[in-house]
């Protein structure tokens, strides 16, 4: 049984998975032993999936882009959308993959590569998968905010001040 504390200490390992035990038995007010069971625990039960590291790439000098394809398929009776995603979270390149409601099926987001790279993932891998009706490719141009945090705080404005 997960401890009480289990939404709490998501919350807070989810802005900052650097935290010690201990810091976040402090933040809680409660033991580092609760903590650390607690911890365990959301790990077995797959809650917690793994920890990861949020990266400004455009202050990283990379020439690499981020990709987002949305996704049009025709499921197969039976089987539904699940043999379609298993196909496609298979490619290394897919960083991210979303079962979406709306005017398409899928969300695919990839890694970050050279644009022509993208290009042929699109054209010879996701577009020649069966089921997939039609993809619609979108390039991020910039990253403003992700996983809640700002990318350019609001205190680096950087524009001319313009005044009458």
């Amino acid at each position: 049984m997960v401890s009480k504390f289990k939404d709490d200490i998501l919350k807070v390992i989810e802005k900052n998975s650097r935290l010690t035990v201990e810091e976040i038995a402090v933040m809680l007010a409660t033991t580092e032993e609760t903590v650390a069971k607690t911890l365990a625990e959301l790990e077995a039960d797959s809650i917690i999936c793994g920890y990861h590291t949020l990266i400004n790439w455009e202050k990283a000098d990379s020439d690499n882009v981020s990709a987002i394809i949305e996704l049009k398929v025709n499921p197969q009776r039976g089987v539904g959308f699940d043999r379609i995603a298993e196909k496609m979270f298979q490619y290394p390149e897919v960083d991210d993959l979303f079962l979406m409601s709306g005017s398409f099926d899928f969300l695919v987001q990839l890694k970050k590569a050279p644009m022509r790279e993208i290009a042929m993932f699109v054209s010879q891998r996701l577009s020649t998968i069966e089921e997939v009706q039609s993809t619609t490719t979108h390039v991020v141009l910039k990253r403003y905010k992700d996983h809640g945090t700002l990318f350019e705080p609001k205190g680096d404005d950087r524009r001319m001040v313009v005044s009458p």
